[in-house]
C-alpha cells in the first residue's frame, strides 16, 4: 500500500465520521430543548464542516480550501457572538417584566 492510497483512505474514513458527527449535531439543533443547546450544535456545526473542509483540502490537495475554512471559522465566531448578544438582550428584557 502507498502512502497515497494511505492517505485517500484515511480522508475518506475521516469524512465519513464527520459526516456522522454532523448528523449527530443537526439532530441536536433540531430537537434541542433550549435556545443554548441549538447555539452549541450550530458551532458544532461549523466547527465540523471546517473539519470536513480541511479533509477535502488533503484529499486534493489544493490549498485554497483551506482560505475557505479560514472564512468559514471567521463567520461562525460571529454568528455565535451574534447569538450570545441576542441571548444577553433576551435575558435582560426578562428581567425587567414585572
Amino acid at each position: 500500500m502507498s502512502a497515497a492510497d494511505t492517505v485517500s483512505l484515511t480522508t475518506m474514513v475521516v469524512l465519513i465520521m464527520l459526516t456522522l458527527a454532523m448528523l449527530i449535531a443537526v439532530i441536536r439543533v433540531v430537537i434541542g430543548p433550549t435556545l443554548a443547546d441549538r447555539v452549541l450544535a450550530l458551532d458544532l456545526l461549523t466547527v465540523l464542516a471546517m473539519g470536513f473542509v480541511g479533509a477535502i483540502a488533503i484529499r486534493t490537495g489544493l490549498t485554497l480550501y483551506l482560505d475557505i475554512a479560514i472564512s468559514l471559522a471567521l463567520l461562525g465566531f460571529l454568528a455565535t457572538v451574534a447569538f450570545a448578544r441576542y441571548m444577553l438582550s433576551r435575558l435582560r428584557d426578562e428581567e425587567s417584566l414585572p
